[in-house]
């Protein structure tokens, strides 16, 4: 019984182990943006329409109409102005942060959800209104404790109003800094109010553009990578086929070839994703197999102790036999027997484990851990398990109880 409880036990942890590790990582993976795809200026490596290799390719908003016009991978997409250094101040403090204008999809793909305030609307954006979304830490710096919405601040001067607080978000990747110190206002204001400075900017250039493929691109990916494994996923980067179908509506506009990867720069998280899931549910299944390979010791067990119970009950199963029970009905006896002994400490197994798993999450967390999660999936793991063995291990001494001639049962002695 030790061994089956000890087997479900490691079952139930190990299961439970690997699925809040998974979906801690993805949560923290989620909160720069769920399978999304950065779209940054790049370099041509190869000459195209007459034209030498070692061009700058420069975005504009041009591109993200034409990306919306005749992408059918993405559903997402936003343009994204970006500005460092910019000087805030509120009416109790003031400070140099970061700035994004954006269109309001943007914060569906980045997950920039408000804890206070509203979001940002298409109508904010539509009528370039003066309104800002802050940071939880930058909402700190500027307001302390306090509500900072409604509450006006000034951006290089500018007047604006702040309309929501982003909530404190676990993040620990970005691209231009951390969401919690940032500032978001809407794209035609910062176009209006901050546009991008430099010899080779226009009103219409950008810093980046964000998109999100639809969610069957990013299953057809993962399909790829369990095919070619992980060590494939090197080769994947720039040419997954959301990248290649930019290319080729972006290629056309700025003269360089769809088929030049450096033309423009890509940061896919969806194949870091994809990458982390393939780890995940490797680990997972090594954690199964040693819990397996542990249950089935169990179940080596627990066919011992009923082979040394049906030498110990020879003599029983010889009056039985004598008094007329069939063979069928000796080997049901000892079938059940063995069945229920195993599903007892599996039980028992199952309860230990899933407390076990309770009192953990009690505890303190670290990052990157959702905790122990008990899924349905464990559960009709551990009963599949359990079922096979089971049987397995009550089958054989079931047999061999019911083969013993009564006669020769009748004469052992102890």
């Amino acid at each position: 019984m030790f061994g089956i409880v000890w087997g479900v036990v490691s079952i139930v942890i190990l299961a439970a182990v690997g699925e809040g590790f998974q979906r801690g990582n993805l949560d923290v993976l989620r909160e720069l943006g769920k399978n999304i795809v950065i779209i940054r200026n790049g370099r041509t490596s190869m000459q195209a329409g007459g034209q030498r290799s070692g061009r700058i390719v420069r975005l504009t908003i041009g591109d993200v109409l034409a990306l919306q016009q005749k992408t059918r991978l993405l559903e997402y997409i936003s343009p994204e102005l970006m500005r460092s250094a910019v000087s805030v101040k509120s009416a109790f403090n003031s400070s140099s942060l970061q700035m994004s204008g954006v269109w309001p999809v943007y914060q569906i793909i980045r997950t920039i959800e408000v804890s206070q305030g509203r979001p940002m609307t298409e109508l904010d954006n539509d009528e370039a209104r003066r309104v800002v979304i802050i940071g939880s830490t930058a909402s700190r710096l500027l307001f302390a404790d306090r509500d900072p919405v409604g509450s006006r601040i000034t951006l290089n001067g500018l007047t604006y109003t702040v309309i929501g607080k982003v909530r404190k978000k676990a993040q620990d990747s970005s691209y231009t800094g951390q969401d919690d110190e940032r500032l978001f206002i809407p794209y035609n204001a910062m176009r209006q109010d901050f546009p991008l400075a430099g010899e080779f900017s226009t009103p219409d250039s950008l810093s980046a553009i964000i998109v999100a493929p639809y969610q069957r691109v990013v299953d057809d990916l993962q399909a790829i990578l369990g095919r070619e494994g992980s060590a494939g996923a090197f080769g994947l980067a720039g040419r997954t086929p959301v990248e290649a179908e930019i290319r080729a509506v972006l290629g056309p506009r700025h003269g360089f070839d769809p088929g030049d990867i450096e033309a423009l720069s890509f940061w896919n998280t969806a194949i870091e994703a994809v990458l982390f899931s393939i780890v995940i549910q490797a680990m997972r299944e090594f954690f199964i197999s040693v819990s397996v390979v542990t249950l089935v010791l169990g179940g080596i067990g627990v066919m011992n102790i009923m082979l040394v119970a049906v030498r110990e009950r020879t003599r029983e199963i010889g009056i039985r036999r004598a008094l007329g029970a069939t063979a069928r009905l000796i080997q049901w006896q000892f079938f059940t027997e063995g069945l229920s002994l195993t599903f007892m400490s599996g039980v028992l197994g199952f309860a230990i484990g899933w407390l076990l798993c309770q009192l953990v999450n009690l505890a303190p967390l670290p990052p990157r851990f959702a905790g122990m999660i008990v899924t349905w999936q464990t559960a009709a793991l551990a009963v599949a398990a359990l079922s096979v063995i089971g049987v397995a291990a009550a089958t054989y001494p079931a047999r061999r109880a019911a083969a013993l001639p009564p006669v020769e049962a009748l004469r052992y002695e102890m």
